[in-house]
């Protein structure tokens, strides 16, 4: 009974991980083909809406992937003597913080668009944004790559 309970729960946090890393995807890639230097209303809250989903699966990813180091998958030791597995975290870091200028950008709109106004969008927002939503969406489809590496004990001393 034990063996059969911890195996349905590691497959549910391992789903609920993946889940989160798709959500993530599409939310980044629902961004880079939405935003523009002059939205209109409508794809500013499609923006905001994509923004929230990102949020809400990284915090899901992040949650997740400490069980699964904790309690499920391999084992935390396994990981942490691997120097991709830092590489990995090294990666979802960055890309966290490159998230921040977009977000920070997005939710500064939404007292314009509540009063139904476009928001100011500046030539360095028009310029920049795209390009790290752009590099987040490099940087999230490196990590699934560093993972089959480190699941495989690829950076392990012999």
């Amino acid at each position: 009974m034990f063996v059969e309970r911890f195996a349905l729960n590691s497959a549910l946090v391992a789903y609920v991980h993946y889940l989160s890393f798709a959500v993530v995807l599409a939310s980044l890639t629902i961004e880079a083909l939405t935003f523009t230097p002059k939205p209109t209303v409508r794809q500013c809250w499609q923006i905001l809406a994509a923004d929230t989903a990102y949020g809400i699966a990284g915090i899901g990813l992040l949650v997740t992937g400490i069980l699964r180091l904790l309690y499920f998958a391999k084992g935390a030791e396994f990981y942490t003597q691997n120097p991709i597995f830092w590489v990995r975290i090294g990666l979802f870091i960055t890309v966290g913080l490159l998230s921040l200028l977009p977000t920070i950008s997005y939710l500064r709109w939404i007292g314009d668009l509540r009063d139904d106004k476009l928001p100011a969008i500046h030539a360095w927002q028009a310029h920049w944004i795209p390009k790290i939503i752009y590099a987040e969406l490099i940087g999230f489809s490196l990590i699934p790559f560093v993972a089959t590496l480190m699941a495989r004990g690829i950076g392990l001393p012999a």
